[in-house]
């Protein structure tokens, strides 16, 4: 009898791009590659799993390994994302179905989706297929979020590389106000990503150290923002040292647990469209205070910035892509490869396998002992966390000047299905 032809896989982005998500798509891809007898081609969906829902398939076979390779240091999602919750199979069968076909006309047998924590619920929903659908398919999740709120993983591909970069700017400008503070701005507010938790607020912290003391105010989404207390301590810092830093979380809520920057407008996934935390502020500080101020909103900067890249977030991505492949290969199903802290000193980490249905749906905020008491900083607990993470350049090579990135051909797979679907 022949020997039939080893499965073929599927590969997508999903939610918000981060600067080392391709470097998870690099290691999966090039690790695949070496069990071609095992695994057949890598598809990636065009712009996530709405390439599956419509047929949109890429043919990474057909990229060069310097080309994939180069995707280690190329950020952004290099096949397009896209933010696309799949229903329950009782809301919406038709998607499911949808799926199996497509999977069965391209041959498909594994499922890698690279994302956050809806990922991983659509991830979670596409692996019980076999069960509830009768078709075999082994789907991971691979895990990805600027916003470093999955549970289980000590940290999130995506998150060391943002937390260098507010961490970095926060130090910086904070440089830029001191000098200009005498006649100038006293109150510099940035304001950086995270809805539920303040994990990149944190970051901001990072800024301030013994060998070069900053003052830093830091409102977190998991602390009420209460008015009157912030400003007593914003003008303290000002009186004190001449100026004062504010990093402020999209997600801070006031005393009524409100968003500051709910705009009334709802995302893909129904989730409330924030940004505008920073001028809300920065009114209030000139109402109350009188003092001049700039603010600044870090928006897709902060997780676009390759150029800053923590070593430690790129070696990290690339291996949760590499390590998604071996437990495929290995028959596992419905996990996801989990970053296990070993030891702070040194740092030292590994990967786990982590069960779908315990990282679903399930958000992992800022712990209470990483906040001050004040309710406006960071502990010396959370710096030890965070400060291996950030470790470690990673520079993309650069020419004239520029760094140089990777553009993927990106050959469509010619659609086998008669029948087109809308998502």
């Amino acid at each position: 009898m022949p020997k039939s032809r080893p499965k073929n896989a599927f590969y997508a982005q999903s939610g918000g791009v981060t600067a080392v998500i391709n470097a998870t798509a690099s290691g999966l891809i090039e690790t695949a590659r070496k069990y071609e007898n095992k695994i057949g081609k890598v598809y990636a969906g065009r712009n996530g799993i709405i390439g599956a829902l419509t047929e949109d398939l890429i043919d990474t076979s057909r990229e060069a390994s310097r080309s994939i390779a180069a995707l280690r240091h190329t950020p952004s999602g290099a096949f397009g994302s896209c933010r696309y919750k799949l229903k329950s199979l009782e809301e919406n069968r038709r998607e499911y179905q949808r799926l199996i076909e497509v999977f069965e006309a391209h041959d498909i047998g594994y499922f890698f989706y690279n994302g956050g924590g809806d990922s991983a619920d659509t991830c979670l929903k596409v692996s019980q297929l076999s069960e509830t659908m009768g078709y075999p398919i082994q789907a991971i999740h691979v895990p990805k979020t600027v916003d470093n709120d999955l549970p289980i993983t000590d940290n999130c591909p995506g998150f060391g590389s943002v937390a260098k970069y507010i961490a970095v700017s926060t130090r910086e400008a904070s440089f830029d106000v001191a000098s200009m503070a005498k006649t100038s701005t006293k109150v510099f507010i940035i304001e950086v990503m995270g809805r539920h938790a303040g994990w990149i607020a944190s970051a901001g912290g990072l800024a301030s150290s013994e060998d070069i003391a900053i003052p830093i105010l830091i409102l977190f989404p998991e602390v009420r923002f209460d008015r009157n207390k912030f400003m007593k301590k914003a003008d303290q810092l000002v009186r004190q040292h001449g100026y004062v830093s504010v990093v402020v979380s999209e997600g801070v809520k006031g005393p009524d647990g409100k968003f500051l920057s709910d705009q009334g407008l709802k995302d893909a996934f129904g989730h409330a469209q924030l940004g505008g935390a920073a001028p809300v502020v920065a009114g209030m500080v000139k109402q109350d205070l009188g003092l001049k101020y700039h603010w600044a909103v870090a928006d897709y900067l902060q997780r676009a910035a390759r150029h800053i890249a923590s070593k430690t977030d790129v070696d990290q991505a690339y291996a949760v892509g590499r390590e998604a492949v071996r437990m495929a290969l290995k028959g596992d199903n419905a996990v996801m490869p989990a970053i296990k802290r070993v030891s702070n000193k040194p740092y030292k980490w590994k990967i786990e396998k982590a069960p779908l249905d315990k990282v679903a749906n399930v958000e992992k905020m800022m712990p209470k002992n990483f906040i001050t008491r004040d309710g406006f900083g960071i502990t010396d607990k959370c710096r030890e966390y965070l400060t291996p993470l950030i470790k470690g350049e990673d520079y993309p090579p650069y020419k004239n000047g520029m760094p140089l990135y990777i553009r993927l051909k990106n050959t469509p797979v010619k659609k086998k299905l008669k029948t087109r679907f809308t998502p």
